[in-house]
């Protein structure tokens, strides 16, 4: 019997880079600037979603504040752009976790929110630019997560079916986009958000990638 090729597909923001810090100081600078004043916590509350969707997230809270909303999102952007060039960190285990995947010889993808721009910053950053075999952004999908869209459309380009792909995700909606692909889900929750039930829906969650090993990554290509 032949033996059905697999995909590793990776999320990028709070899962790879320590961006979660970031998009947190770039909301709340940029929203201050228009009289919308957001806190860290209240700023969580968009993880995960893309950046025109965290813009109409903050103006759909604040009907009585009016504002360019394309223009928002083009600062969101730029600001984020400078924060990961000159401050942005690896996640722990990170890099080492996808060249684990690499050297097993599995195809590589990435899944993400965050704009092109921003993922070639943050390849840049990390010194993973080459690594991923396919690259999608959520930016090109009719929806964001937790559609499964943005992973259908990776499994689609990487020639390998949804069914056989594994997703490493850190945020709830990434685990229900990937899930809702029909993929397997290592999930990496942050520590403050480790706790909520929903998390369930993975199928393994680690505190870290410094945990993944090779055996369980081989345990999972033979599901």
């Amino acid at each position: 019997m032949k033996k059905r090729q697999k995909a590793f597909i990776f999320d990028m923001d709070g899962l790879l880079i320590d961006s979660e810090p970031l998009w947190q100081q770039a909301e709340i600078e940029v929203f201050e600037t228009i009289g919308i004043s957001l806190t860290k916590t209240m700023s969580s509350e968009t993880m995960g979603l893309r950046t025109d969707e965290v813009v109409k997230y903050w103006a759909d809270k604040f009907p009585n504040i009016s504002f360019n909303q394309p223009q928002i999102v083009e600062r969101l952007i730029n600001r984020m752009k400078e924060l990961i060039i000159t401050v942005g960190q690896a996640m722990p285990g990170a890099i080492e976790a996808v060249q684990l995947c690499k050297k097993m010889k599995v195809p590589l993808g990435l899944a993400t929110s965050s704009s092109m721009t921003l993922v070639t910053s943050v390849l840049q950053r990390l010194e993973l630019t080459n690594v991923f075999e396919v690259i999608t952004s959520a930016e090109k999908e009719p929806f964001g997560k937790p559609h499964p869209a943005v992973y259908l459309t990776a499994s689609d380009r990487l020639g390998i079916p949804a069914t056989n792909c594994i997703a490493f995700e850190d945020s709830l909606n990434g685990v229900i986009s990937a899930k809702a692909a029909r993929m397997k889900c290592i999930a990496v929750p942050s520590p403050e958000s480790r706790e909520e039930p929903q998390f369930a829906l993975a199928d393994v969650t680690l505190s870290s990638l410094e945990q993944i090993t090779q055996s369980q990554l081989e345990e999972f290509l033979k599901l």
